[in-house]
């Protein structure tokens, strides 16, 4: 672990093993952290806050492109690392690092921009002004399956802000972000960036009742963020909760298929399924519906399964087993009440170490189906024809979720109807799961709350105070007696 500027062991006796996913191998081991190193890592931010907060914003701006410097340096290594214990190949894990880096470089920038803004007074003799100020210490609470770039998603907005921040990676994949934080965060002063492993109940939900810690920053599952939700909500805690989706996308009758086909594969079959924001739903315009699958099958049939270190490999392992097992049995359920698998769907029979799933298409489900309804998280693309385009968007808005929606046309038309009545927080036309460091992400309905990049991306870790001075101080006509 990483308190108060030095890596530790803390209280802890015991460890927790990090698997290769790929392999199965065990890679390293870190430190099962326990309620004493989070107060004690809470108790470094705190103490560190003060000064940090107060540092001019040019300070904070170098200090954080000095972090993206230092990434930058330790690149290729920390690519390596990160396909070892998460499991992408190498080019999705070369992406995520360049975004990581990236995001420290924007935030940086930002951070010179605004504290709040002079607004007009109600009288001449008085001076109005909004302040934005940081909140104090932010627990960062990360996911396994983008553990690097939905960390700096939080933590370089939270720093470039004037917070310090308790990072609590995903068990399955603490490596990269000590790697990050022993490489990158040795010039920060003390206490700024902690970081201790551990498990949800043990390390997780002592930060997330802690006195001192006024913000939480969660990405994971609905079911976890409602349990944060509970411990936080009688402290009045400012929420940041990303809570994953079933992201639809729409295939219109004028769109060339082979892009829609390629489109597809990409957005359902990045990081083997395993994205908030992968497409679990495609809903195909009958008219082409045959034609589209029979590509798709195609397409998809010819991927790689690997490890993600080897040159070639398309799509790598599963995180663990029963996070398999949980798609195969989704799909099995569907199955049984009559979807078809017209590819895949099976472990592969030539690889007997790993935690691989073969990428399936299938046909003949439904929105009653679970494989429809709840968030899959793997390398499943269930095909669905539609009718009309009202149709579609009542199909893409019948769900709980509402992080980001696909669409695939040059109908502007149809484009203006879908970016207008969809539900979602993100909507991409003909380029999936593409991002912009302006652009905010997060979702609408059981999605979350908050939003991550942008202004927006910073604006979550300021909160406001508005400034009234009468400047003169008169008495005023107003005041006692009436």
């Amino acid at each position: 672990m990483f308190i108060n500027g030095k890596f530790t062991d803390g209280k802890s006796t015991e460890s927790i093993p990090v698997i290769n996913p790929a392999t199965e191998e065990m890679l390293d081991e870190v430190p099962r952290g326990t309620k004493a190193d989070a107060h004690a890592a809470v108790a470094a931010a705190s103490a560190s806050f003060l000064d940090w907060k107060r540092a001019p914003a040019n300070e904070r701006a170098a200090a954080l492109h000095q972090v993206a410097a230092k990434i930058r340096a330790h690149h290729d290594e920390i690519v390596e690392l990160l396909t070892k214990e998460e499991g992408k190949p190498i080019p999705e894990n070369d992406e995520e690092v360049w975004w990581v880096e990236e995001t420290f470089d924007y935030y940086a920038e930002l951070a010179r921009h605004e504290t709040g803004r002079v607004i007009p007074p109600g009288d001449p003799d008085q001076f109005n002004f909004v302040r934005k100020e940081p909140y104090g210490v932010v627990a960062c609470i990360v996911p396994w399956n983008f553990p690097l770039l939905l960390l700096a998603w939080k933590m370089a907005p939270a720093l470039a802000a004037g917070n310090t921040v308790v990072i609590k990676p995903s068990e399955l994949t603490s490596l990269s972000t000590l790697k990050i934080v022993e490489v990158a965060c040795g010039h920060l002063p003390p206490g700024v960036v902690n970081v201790v492993t551990g498990y949800g109940p043990e390390v997780g939900e002592p930060l997330v009742e802690h006195p001192d810690v006024p913000v939480i920053a969660f990405t994971g599952s609905l079911d976890i963020g409602k349990r944060i939700a509970s411990l936080a909500g009688p402290m009045m805690k400012k929420l940041h909760l990303e809570l994953g989706g079933k992201d639809p996308m729409v295939i219109a009758p004028d769109i060339d298929l082979n892009v829609a086909v390629s489109a597809a594969a990409y957005a359902a079959l990045l990081n083997a399924g395993q994205v908030c924001t992968s497409t679990e739903r495609v809903y195909v315009h009958e008219s082409i519906f045959g034609q589209f699958s029979e590509k798709l099958v195609d397409f998809v049939s010819k991927l790689r399964l690997g490890n993600g270190l080897e040159e070639g490999t398309d799509i790598g392992p599963m995180i663990r087993n029963k996070f398999r097992e949980k798609v195969e049995l989704q799909v099995a359920e569907a199955v049984n009440a009559g979807a078809k698998i017209l590819t895949g769907g099976k472990r592969p029979a030539n690889m007997t170490r790993g935690f691989f799933l073969e990428p399936s298409v299938i046909t003949g489900v439904d929105h009653s189906m679970r494989l429809m309804r709840e968030e899959t998280f793997g390398p499943v693309i269930p095909l669905m024809p539609y009718k009309d385009f009202d149709e579609a968007i009542h199909l893409v808005n019948d769900c709980q979720y509402g992080l980001g929606a696909s669409l695939m046309t040059h109908d502007a038309k149809l484009v203006k109807q879908y970016f207008e009545q969809v539900k979602a927080g993100t909507i991409w036309i003909n380029d999936p799961l593409t991002d912009n460091f302006a652009g905010p992400f997060g979702g609408m309905k059981m999605s979350g709350l908050g939003r991550e990049l942008g202004q927006e991306g910073i604006d979550e870790y300021y909160e406001v105070k508005h400034v009234h001075w009468d400047i003169e101080g008169k008495l005023k006509e107003f005041w006692y007696p009436y």
